[in-house]
């Protein structure tokens, strides 16, 4: 599953430590989601989601090999 967190974060120049406070998880979280290491809970994308006031469908899309 590929995200664009990191590309929202830098639009508002937000740290990933800035990130991680306002939905209340590590940085090392935010990195792992970053990175496609973790895929995060509905609960956490849907937090993610408010942040950037954006939709979950718009940060997170399924890749080829995820069908």
């Amino acid at each position: 599953m590929k995200n664009s967190i990191k590309i929202e974060r830098a639009k508002r120049d937000m740290t990933q430590a800035g990130l991680a406070e306002k939905i209340k998880v590590s940085r090392q979280t935010i990195n792992a989601i970053e990175s496609g290491k973790f895929i995060p809970s509905t609960l956490l994308a849907l937090k993610l989601a408010h942040v950037f006031q954006t939709r979950v469908d718009e940060l997170f899309t399924l890749e080829e090999a995820d069908l």
